[in-house]
């Protein structure tokens, strides 16, 4: 059961992404960071939805996070907790089909052999339950290498030209790419970002629903559950922002 299960304003819930908005990219969360996320959780309703799978998600946030606050999403929601309770578990092998996987996987492995980038590393392609994940220098390399390859990928644009080359073969399969973090994108079937996780939040039970994230431009991670009709979506820059934005709107 969840820890935090009897906020003062259940009717209030606020989301949060991961990643640069509760912890560094690929960072542990500070044990400041999880005090202040515990102390927000007697205020109002508090859940989580990150793209990473589960034992990602415990690496950065801790063992047990799947009780500690009443709702918990990986890999946008298809795994979905709800106090500490599995809700549901959706794989994309099934749903597109391993013929389908193989073509992706095949043309993704072409295309990275082909393109020039200062570091290549290793696990390019990561099988996730409910994508996949797409890492142009490789999500092996190291925090310098991983910081290096951003600003690259900033001025050339990697990650958003290999988005847009993947876009057009494969328009047949209704796919969503969805560019996050510093290194990768994710490749998942249309409507399987982070409103996907908004399904087992029922209108009935809330008044607001906020969510809180750094990749909220359009074609990033966040994009799509920030401009959501049913959000109240905010942009943050750092975990430190998370708190000081929570702090004004929930704590004042």
């Amino acid at each position: 059961m969840s820890t935090t299960e009897n906020p003062q304003n259940p009717r209030i819930l606020a989301l949060f992404d991961v990643d640069g908005t509760l912890t560094i990219p690929r960072g542990e969360i500070t044990t400041d960071m999880m005090d202040f996320m515990t102390t927000l959780s007697k205020k109002i309703t508090v859940g989580i939805v990150g793209g990473s799978d589960l034992p990602k998600q415990i690496e950065q946030l801790g063992e047990g996070i799947t009780d500690r606050f009443p709702y918990n999403f990986s890999q946008n929601g298809l795994v979905a907790y709800k106090h500490g309770s599995l809700l549901e578990s959706q794989t994309v092998s099934k749903f597109l089909g391993e013929d389908n996987i193989k073509k992706i996987v095949n043309w993704t492995m072409k295309y990275l052999s082909e393109i020039d980038i200062p570091v290549k590393r290793g696990t390019f392609i990561e099988f996730r339950s409910g994508m996949l994940n797409i890492s142009p220098i490789g999500r092996n390399c190291s925090r310098p290498e991983r910081n290096d390859y951003e600003k690259f990928d900033l001025e050339h644009k990697v990650r958003e030209n290999m988005v847009n080359a993947m876009r057009k073969e494969f328009a047949d399969l209704n796919l969503t790419f969805s560019i996050g973090g510093q290194i990768s994108f994710d490749v998942f079937p249309n409507g399987w970002d982070k409103t996907y996780c908004l399904k087992f939040c029922d209108a009935k039970d809330f008044d607001e629903i906020h969510f809180f994230g750094d990749k909220t431009f359009e074609g990033g991670n966040d994009y799509e559950i920030f401009s959501h009709s049913r959000t109240a979506g905010h942009t943050v820059t750092s975990p430190e922002d998370t708190k000081e934005q929570c702090t004004k709107l929930f704590m004042s």
